[in-house]
């Protein structure tokens, strides 16, 4: 299979990391070399930035702070971890990209498009996936999923679990435009069924890529 980068993107709680893990595993299977990874992450600087980015001991952070620093992690991912893993052949699945950044710090903050941009061009030179999963769940279920007991009683409620439902329509709101102008590229996931229903969903749109590319499925 030709090396793809493949980005899974939805809310907090829309079951993009779990989906994307069993992904991976399930093309492995069929012979296919995947490296997963993550945003804000991904690399040991990243990863210190994602856990300034996610700590609700900041509080409310400028749209713009936000953006800062997502971006920052976004370039040192590409020259260290995806672009490498391209070029070895591997065929790279990561949880958030760029779109997460329009989404919520464009959409949901209101940081101007135009200053996305303009960084986007600076950390990645306006790098593009060639294809984008997006799970879909309605915003109050997202938000009861990122505010669960389980996950109030353990502590790992982060700063943008916190949001009000507002934030979630917003980022919501965003996400399903950016499908609607780029259609070719997103697959949108209904994943408010069980999670065998949307796994079923998300391994219909990797057979067919896999199939385009000459792999079996």
């Amino acid at each position: 299979m030709k090396p793809r980068f493949i980005t899974f993107e939805g809310l907090d709680g829309s079951g993009k990391s779990t989906h994307m893990r069993r992904a991976a595993d399930w093309c492995r299977q069929r012979g296919v070399s995947v490296l997963e990874t993550h945003e804000p992450g991904g690399t040991a600087l990243g990863q210190a930035i994602r856990e300034v980015f996610l700590d609700r001991r900041w509080g409310a952070l400028d749209g713009r702070v936000e953006a800062l620093l997502v971006f920052a992690s976004r370039r040192q991912h590409l020259l260290e971890v995806i672009d490498p893993a391209l070029a070895r052949g591997s065929t790279v699945f990561c949880d958030r990209f760029t779109d997460s950044t329009i989404a919520y710090q464009g959409y949901a903050r209101g940081v101007p498009f135009s200053v996305l941009e303009k960084a986007d061009e600076l950390a990645t030179g306006r790098r593009v996936p060639d294809h984008t999963l997006l799970f879909d769940l309605p915003p109050e279920e997202a938000r009861r999923r990122g505010q669960s007991q389980e996950r109030t009683k353990t502590g790992s409620v982060d700063r943008l679990d916190a949001e009000e439902l507002d934030f979630y329509e917003d980022v919501r709101r965003g996400y399903l435009e950016l499908s609607r102008r780029d259609p070719e590229r997103f697959s949108v996931i209904d994943s408010t069924g069980s999670l065998e229903e949307t796994e079923r969903q998300t391994l219909t749109v990797l057979g067919v890529l896999l199939r385009s590319a000459g792999e079996e499925a």
